[in-house]
């Protein structure tokens, strides 16, 4: 991504970019995959994803919109009610993943039965403003689109210097991604994840909140 699109992006936040999910999985992965198994680089890393009694399952994969040789992994608890419950930084329990680029593994420890594998498009370019009345799956940059518009979603986040990163949003699912007789993991809602944002760098990408109606 060029260096003035990450100004636009980031800085200025006059632009964001979007992303889509894709049924064909005969292309390859685009930026990522939602559902499906984990990257490969989790197989071995149980003891980083689950705690005690609490299971995890994979919910998607990003490739970093600026850090090429990286990625963005995201896992949520099993158990509903321990993210419905911890829903906001410091205590959200959503884990956000920054890990070296993999392919998707052949082991299914971490898949979630209720997704359906979904290729993610590689990213669009969008005016900010326009990006607000569209449909997407991910939107990085710009401004967050929020379900409720509360201050104290950011308190904590701003204290400890994060700013948006990209959201994930319920409403650009597509019908074929959530298997039948399974609800929505955020409630028709969206996830909202923060980093600290530096001159040069983007480091430490954290779940800040999720939000639904």
């Amino acid at each position: 991504m060029p260096l003035d699109n990450k100004t636009k992006v980031l800085v200025e936040r006059t632009d964001s970019i979007l992303y889509y999910a894709e049924s064909d999985l005969s292309k390859d992965h685009g930026a990522g995959w939602i559902g499906g198994n984990a990257p490969d680089f989790f197989d071995d890393q149980d003891d980083l994803i689950h705690e005690g009694n609490q299971k995890y399952v994979f919910y998607l994969t990003l490739v970093h919109p600026f850090k090429p040789e990286s990625m963005i992994s995201i896992f949520i608890p099993e158990d509903y009610e321990e993210y419905l419950v911890n829903n906001m930084y410091p205590n959200c329990s959503i884990k956000v993943i920054e890990h070296p680029i993999s392919t998707e593994s052949t082991k299914e420890m971490f898949t979630n039965p209720g997704l359906i594998k979904h290729i993610i498009s590689d990213g669009a370019l969008s005016n900010d403003k326009k990006s607000i009345d569209q449909s997407f799956l991910i939107k990085v940059g710009g401004n967050p689109r929020l379900i409720q518009n509360e201050d104290y979603y950011f308190t904590k986040l701003r204290e400890e210097s994060f700013s948006f990163l990209f959201q994930v949003d319920e409403d650009g699912y597509p019908e074929t991604l959530v298997q039948h007789d399974y609800n929505y993991p955020f409630g028709f809602g969206s996830l909202y994840i923060f980093a600290v944002i530096g001159a040069t760098e983007i480091q430490h990408p954290v779940a800040g909140f999720w939000q639904f109606s």
